[in-house]
């Protein structure tokens, strides 16, 4: 820290009764009054050096003794002005980056110039600020910084201004120490900070510049971090680790505002500390990084979840949901669980802005998962061009939609495990948990074993659900991708359509009959309700059965049971007609079949599993 010291004579201002004065021999004969203090001085030091004090003594009446002269709105406050006052006495100051803002801003008040008298404290004061403080990068931090204190002055004196561009040109020319350490945290912060086990000593840190320029208010960093980027020298993630590293510092535990049901009875103070972190939130948000992976994913959402809070601005919202869309694989459930606090809003968590996210990922314009197969014969005749150009073209293709690819598989699981989470809200409305669960393209769901279970979960919380709701529930459901372990805890499900089971207890069969001729023995609990099904079907017209259990004895004994199947699925279909206007997939459609044409699709299958027991024995 740099300092520089004027004159040489001791310090001879005293207090008396209120007063200050100067310990001399000389009779004082000027009175001056700096926001309600009282200096007794003399004309002649001080007349001779400020030209606004000889133009307001010529102005105000003479009394007997002193002159008086008001100084209402001096800038500084009487810190500054004594500064000032002992300059003019020749008496010894000393002045740094803490006090030059103040001591300059007193003197243009007071005209200090050189048309007053040559080596003047304006001149003196310029001379140190262009040579010492603007050269230094902990003096330019500390000048900046209390130019908080006279922001209007500091404008039009061009310190603010001059401050900033020193501070960007000292980071822009030593591009090779701006390594941002990813540690850096102060206080603890729902929105914004790392965990505990990533915090480092501040004195490890390589973020040598962000930590310092986190000190300042957002204004002021705001300005600094434009100067900085528009350099164009300093990398998109090494910006995006500072604006990190200041909302860890300046954004505080702000879980005291996250209750919708208190805000209403939120004071003057809290509803201004509140308006002052959206402030600080937003300008966080306009200085994110354009580039993609900048900032971590999970930074963002930390950001939406603050953005909630503190009711930041509609643009702001959407401007994350993009970002955060742009890099979605990266984001955990936790994340995701942004709560909802609006007093419209009666689901535990906002899923109207995961249903953004969502979108956001999904229109990122990306190529198709694979490309399809060919045929041997289309082979063959393309075998003119070389294989290895074949095989070249064939690898960057994968490569170029490798990428998109990965990111919605690991966007599928990531979001079939947010609907596990979201289901057990009873509030959740149906279309709502419909709309996230078909954001994801068919292809990305390599096995519906997570779908199952969000669609378990929210048929538990939510009994209400009539049978065309369950049904339009479980129509994404594809019982192919359905592992054994999740089939036979479907096949006993009474929340599922009878439909589904039907559809499950087909294709594990099937599949059992393809691998290897042997079909998996049902469980005892199964058997007993094929044993029920068979004695009900007799009077099955009287009574019909339960939608929610199983006729799966149709798969065991199709003389028995299979008119009671086909007459309960011809039920069945009679609730279909009112969902034709939400519309089904072809695969669903393709199923449909199964109810007016039973025997021939599962007689093959009945017959695979005669020859495969005749076989065994």
């Amino acid at each position: 820290m740099k300092f520089m010291k004027l004159g040489s004579r001791p310090d001879t201002f005293i207090t008396t009764e209120a007063v200050r004065s100067v310990n001399s021999e000389v009779t004082s004969d000027l009175i001056v009054q700096v926001k309600g203090s009282r200096y007794l001085l003399h004309k002649f030091p001080l007349l001779s050096k400020c030209s606004r004090l000889q133009k307001l003594c010529s102005e105000s009446p003479e009394t007997s003794h002193h002159q008086i002269v008001q100084l209402p709105d001096f800038p500084g406050g009487i810190e500054a002005f004594e500064l000032c006052a002992k300059f003019c006495y020749g008496i010894t100051i000393t002045l740094s980056a803490y006090n030059i803002v103040a001591a300059r801003c007193a003197a243009e008040y007071l005209q200090m110039t050189e048309d007053v008298e040559k080596g003047n404290l304006i001149y003196k004061l310029d001379v140190f600020f262009n040579s010492c403080i603007l050269s230094g990068w902990k003096d330019s931090i500390v000048t900046l910084q209390s130019t908080k204190s006279f922001p209007l002055w500091s404008e039009d004196l061009g310190i603010t201004s001059r401050c900033i561009e020193a501070i960007a040109s000292k980071v822009l020319a030593h591009p090779s120490k701006v390594n941002l350490s990813r540690s850096y945290s102060r206080r603890g912060d729902i929105s914004c900070n790392e965990s505990e086990s990533t915090r480092h000593n501040k004195t490890s840190s390589k973020s040598w510049w962000a930590e310092e320029l986190a000190e300042l208010s957002i204004d002021l960093y705001w300005r600094s971090m434009i100067a900085i980027k528009s350099g164009g020298r300093v990398p998109a993630n090494v910006i995006g680790d500072a604006l990190r590293i200041y909302a860890s510092r300046w954004l505080p535990n702000i879980s005291k505002y996250a209750n919708p049901k208190k805000q209403l009875e939120y004071d003057q103070k809290d509803s201004d500390s509140i308006g002052k972190y959206r402030l600080l939130l937003e300008s966080i948000i306009t200085l994110l990084p354009a580039e993609k992976g900048a900032v971590s994913c999970s930074f963002l959402l930390k950001l939406l979840k603050a953005a909630n809070i503190l009711k930041a601005s509609s643009s702001s919202k959407m401007e994350l949901a993009r970002r955060i869309g742009l890099q979605l694989e990266d984001a955990t459930v936790n994340d995701l669980l942004i709560p909802c606090l609006s007093h419209t809003c009666d689901t535990i968590y906002d899923v109207d802005i995961a249903i953004t996210i969502l979108e956001q990922f999904m229109l990122q314009g990306q190529s198709p998962p694979t490309s399809p197969l060919r045929r041997k014969g289309d082979f063959e005749r393309r075998r003119s061009r070389s294989a290895e150009n074949i095989d070249l073209e064939f690898q960057e293709s994968r490569r170029s939609s490798s990428a998109s690819h990965s990111s919605k598989l690991k966007v599928a699981k990531l979001v079939d495990r947010y609907l596990q989470e979201i289901s057990i809200d009873s509030n959740l409305p149906l279309s709502k948990f419909i709309s996230i669960a078909e954001a994801i393209p068919e292809f990305a769901r390599l096995d519906h074993d997570d779908l199952y279970r969000a669609i378990d979960i929210y048929l538990k919380g939510h009994p209400e659900l009539n049978k065309s709701e369950r049904k339009r529930l479980c129509r994404m459901l594809d019982c192919k991708k359905l592992s054994m372990e999740v089939c036979m805890h479907a096949a006993q499900n009474e929340l599922l359509p009878l439909r589904v089971v039907v559809q499950v207890l087909f294709f594990e069969q099937a599949r059992a009959a393809m691998s290897g001729g042997h079909v998996t023995e049902l469980p005892s609990n199964i058997k007993a309700l094929l044993e029920d099904t068979a004695k009900t079907s007799a009077t099955f017209n009287k009574t019909p059965v339960d939608d929610q259990w199983t006729t799966a004895s149709a798969l065991k004994s199709p003389n028995s049971n299979l008119s009671t199947l086909k007459m309960k699925l011809a039920e069945d279909d009679d609730d279909d007609d009112d969902l034709d206007e939400i519309g089904k997939s072809s695969r669903i459609k393709a199923l449909r079949v199964i109810p007016n044409r039973p025997k021939r699709m599962f007689s093959k299958l009945w017959s695979n599993n005669r020859s495969a027991a005749s076989e065994k024995n």
